[in-house]
């Protein structure tokens, strides 16, 4: 019993959060117990309350000044993107999905995926097509997005629909999530009756159309500075 009353070592950062420092490995057990007991003791001590857990550590937050507090939350959308991929026939690159949502539904659908931390959404879309098809391709324009909330985990959902140009023209599924994927003609990707009781993936596949007659301009990438880092990001805009 006493072991289990043991806190963890730790300092106090500048902005008055725990830093913890763990030396020994020890079971699940215990680790839990330690845990619990730190947590109750760093809020007694201090007013901490939970903020976050990542895969590398667990968040404790206190307010110092005497005012309602401004901490932000924790992270509150995933971002994902759909990649419309036209080839010069006029062909949409579609897959069938193995798992989620489509799966058993025969429904073909544009290659989708989420963006990993870090990553820019144009390299997302490339890399989510090429996971998933084979297919190697280039960012063209980012053509439409949409923002939804409650939608993962209770987390709000952007997804972006990407335009790729593709490079490569032989497909090679990825066996593990996808059941199948073609070249389809783009109207007969749209007439899909799934598609067309949709009202938002009918949109979609109305922007696809469009952008492949060359009725529609979507946003590019450009490169550039911020005042907020040296680091160059893109940012998306009509140059049209």
């Amino acid at each position: 019993m006493e072991e289990n009353r043991q806190v963890f070592e730790a300092d106090e950062d500048a902005y008055g959060g725990m830093n913890v420092h763990i030396k020994d490995s020890m079971d699940s057990i215990k680790f839990i117990a330690m845990l619990r007991a730190s947590i109750t003791q760093w809020t007694n001590q201090e007013g901490f309350w939970y903020h976050h857990a990542e895969a590398t550590y667990l968040m404790l937050v206190y307010w110092i000044p005497q005012t309602p507090h401004t901490i932000p939350s924790n992270a509150s959308h995933r971002v994902g993107i759909g990649a419309l991929v036209i080839n010069d026939n006029g062909e949409v690159l579609v897959v069938q999905e193995k798992n989620g949502t489509f799966k058993g539904t025969g429904v073909w659908k544009l290659p989708t995926g989420v963006v990993d931390e870090g990553e820019d959404i144009c390299d997302a879309a490339i890399r989510e097509v090429h996971e998933e098809t084979g297919i190697k391709a280039e960012f063209v324009e980012l053509l439409a997005f949409r923002q939804s909330h409650k939608s993962f985990f209770g987390k709000s959902d952007l997804f972006f629909v990407c335009m790729l140009k593709p490079l490569s023209y032989i497909i090679h599924k990825q066996d593990s999530e996808i059941e199948g994927t073609k070249w389809m003609a783009i109207e007969e990707y749209a007439a899909q009756p799934f598609i067309k009781k949709h009202e938002m993936f009918y949109k979609i596949a109305e922007i696809c159309i469009a952008k492949k007659e060359d009725k529609y301009n979507g946003f590019s990438k450009v490169l550039m500075t911020s005042a907020f880092s040296t680091k160059r990001n893109y940012l998306y805009y009509n140059q049209n």
